[in-house]
């Protein structure tokens, strides 16, 4: 089966308020949607990412660049297709954004693989387990929020069947933003999984400071807690001072990124985004480096990809949503026949490829391109 065409569609949903963490804003909701088809008539449809600022440009990418490279190639010649897209890299480009598109691109031809021999991509992965817990993304800084919001809030994610939260500091002293989280696990009772992230918000030493504030709170770990230009060393200084787990890799592009958490002694769980980089041929080279380290995998956002890829291998862990209706309504309303939450648990899609349904209606009224 050969590849014939490839259509990329960028997706812009506005938000009614901003979402935003310690270091950036949210007003929209973004993705692309992948569409591929062999000459036998075999169709994938996923989307990937949320990007916010180069969506057009990945749909560029994709259309202009990528597509003319592996069109008549075999779906089954994965890391060939790969290979071919990667070697675009090592020109003096925007690196960052090409990964993104080789990622819809890879994706498109995992579903297809899926599809073509009748298999769900976790199945083709490892099909470890059929289930995963899944938490919610909270905890948002907004003007006028109070401690008892915060409380209201993970009242929500409990009413909506989520296992946990992982909730954003490092935009407040660390003082402060240890009081929100208090709030939080008062709210979510001693069986609720409370992690943090700091979206590189603090230096080591205020980071070290939090984690000692917070340490009581029964952490499940502790998301990219320093500044970005020197984050592995940094992490590594705040992960031997405390006992709370640390979590990154979402900012990585290449597996080569993780291996250089994994070396610097930075990290016990890595949450590599297979929309960020290129793909789940990408991923699992990262997954299986983290399995030999003894490090747990972890997934930023995206549980329409990342159920089959932490579901797929011994070492994988939560997926992750937006249960706010508002922050997502990719999450809410565009994938169609996207299994319930209930008790805290997600049911894999066992569907050929990663099983996707989207609202037609909805890809129509929001396409930016």
């Amino acid at each position: 089966m050969r590849i014939e065409t490839i259509e990329a569609i960028a997706i812009e949903i506005p938000l009614k308020k901003n979402f935003g963490g310690s270091t950036y804003s949210v007003l929209k909701r973004c993705t692309i949607v992948t569409r591929m088809r062999t000459g036998e008539g075999l169709v994938s449809e996923v989307y990937n990412g949320d990007n916010r600022e180069h969506g057009r440009e990945i749909v560029r990418l994709i259309q202009v660049e990528l597509a003319p490279l592996i069109k008549g190639m075999s779906i089954f010649e994965g890391e060939r297709i790969w290979e071919k897209m990667f070697a675009l890299t090592h020109t003096s480009r925007d690196r960052k954004t090409l990964l993104e598109a080789i990622a819809c691109v890879d994706c498109a031809v995992w579903d297809l693989v899926g599809k073509a021999l009748g298999k769900s991509v976790c199945a083709l992965l490892g099909g470890y387990r059929n289930r995963l817990p899944i938490i919610s993304i909270g905890g948002y800084y907004m003007p006028g929020k109070t401690l008892a919001d915060i409380g209201r809030e993970i009242e929500l994610y409990r009413k909506a069947g989520m296992a946990g939260c992982k909730f954003k500091v490092g935009g407040l002293a660390p003082e402060e933003d240890a009081k929100r989280v208090e709030a939080a696990r008062m709210a979510a009772g001693d069986d609720f999984i409370l992690a943090v992230d700091a979206n590189r918000g603090w230096t080591a030493q205020d980071a070290i400071r939090f984690a000692h504030l917070v340490e009581p709170l029964d952490i499940r770990w502790f998301e990219e807690p320093c500044h970005w230009y020197d984050d592995v060393a940094l992490m590594a200084r705040v992960r031997q001072a405390t006992r709370i787990p640390i979590n990154a890799g979402q900012c990585e592009i290449t597996s080569h990124g993780v291996r250089r958490l994994v070396d610097g002694n930075a990290v016990d769980f890595v949450n590599y985004d297979v929309s960020e980089g290129g793909g789940v041929t990408d991923w699992r080279r990262a997954a299986a480096l983290c399995a030999a380290a003894g490090v747990q995998m972890a997934h930023h956002e995206e549980a329409q990809i990342a159920q089959h890829l932490l579901a797929a291998v011994p070492h994988g862990t939560y997926l992750e949503c937006f249960a706010d209706p508002d922050r997502d309504p990719v999450w809410q309303a565009m994938w169609a026949n996207r299994p319930p939450v209930k008790d805290g648990m997600f049911e894999v899609s066992k569907d050929p490829g990663f099983g996707l349904a989207l609202d037609q209606d909805m890809i129509r009224r929001y396409r930016a391109n």
